[in-house]
């Protein structure tokens, strides 16, 4: 079954567009999914800022593109969907920003702190989606949105840190159940993914897991994604979370 999936895979290349593909988590994504034979059209604010995944694009010429965007600037948005040619299979919205892990009264918690995370980690999947949506609609097959979300923005998470970052979690989690709700009749499945506590620069040096590992957890689960799970809150080893 395994050498079959993989065959499988190898025959039906499927185009996936992740956002944040510069680092991290996203830097880790499309290094697998390269690996394994998908294409990766690799989103990013500054090429010049992004020498691993410049490197990375060389290394694998013929199945990866790179696509200068901001997912804060809905022109630039824009101007990356008109730009691009082919259809999207997977959008996988993995951008987002951090602003620091104090309570209430913590220095960090400024309104500009606030405006700046809110933006970047709910507004930012709405309005991506929003701007490859026709490329996802000329999927060959079921189209899929991956939102990269974390656990810290369930509701059951019980903590008393991290204002802005948790709510802006909780945001993209809803932003993702409406979105499932209105796409569900044009087959594009949605679903948020919290991608575990990864060694990162946003996750720290303590994390439980690497940015490979996670990466690795993480390609299962979309391709697992289905209508069946559209809406949903999904843990990188398959859990199902609680909203």
């Amino acid at each position: 079954l395994h050498v079959r999936s993989r065959r499988q895979r190898q025959m039906c290349i499927r185009d996936r567009l992740i956002t944040g593909a510069n680092r991290g988590i996203g830097l880790a994504l499309a290094t697998l999914a390269l690996k394994r034979g998908d294409k990766v059209i690799a989103g990013c604010r500054n090429l010049g800022s992004a020498p691993e995944l410049s490197a990375l694009q060389k290394n694998y010429s013929e199945h990866c593109s790179i696509i200068e965007l901001d997912v804060v600037d809905e022109q630039s948005l824009e101007n990356a969907a008109s730009s691009l040619r082919e259809p999207v299979d997977l959008l996988v919205c993995n951008a987002g920003v951090q602003n620091g892990y104090s309570g209430m009264h913590g220095e960090e918690n400024t309104m500009a702190a606030f405006e700046k995370v809110l933006v970047t980690n709910v507004a930012s999947p709405f309005f991506t989606t929003r701007a490859f949506l026709p490329h996802l609609r000329e999927s060959s097959g079921a189209a899929k949105v991956a939102v990269i979300s974390s656990l810290m923005g369930s509701q059951a998470h019980m903590a008393a840190n991290a204002y802005a970052y948790r709510a802006s979690k909780a945001g993209a989690n809803n932003i993702a159940v409406t979105l499932s709700h209105e796409l569900a009749s044009e087959n594009i499945a949605v679903a948020t993914y919290h991608p575990g506590w990864v060694r990162t620069d946003m996750g720290g040096p303590n994390g439980d897991i690497s940015p490979a590992e996670s990466a690795a957890g993480l390609l299962d689960r979309f391709d697992e994604l289905s209508m069946e799970q559209s809406g949903l809150f999904i843990n990188y080893n398959g859990d199902k979370l609680q909203l």
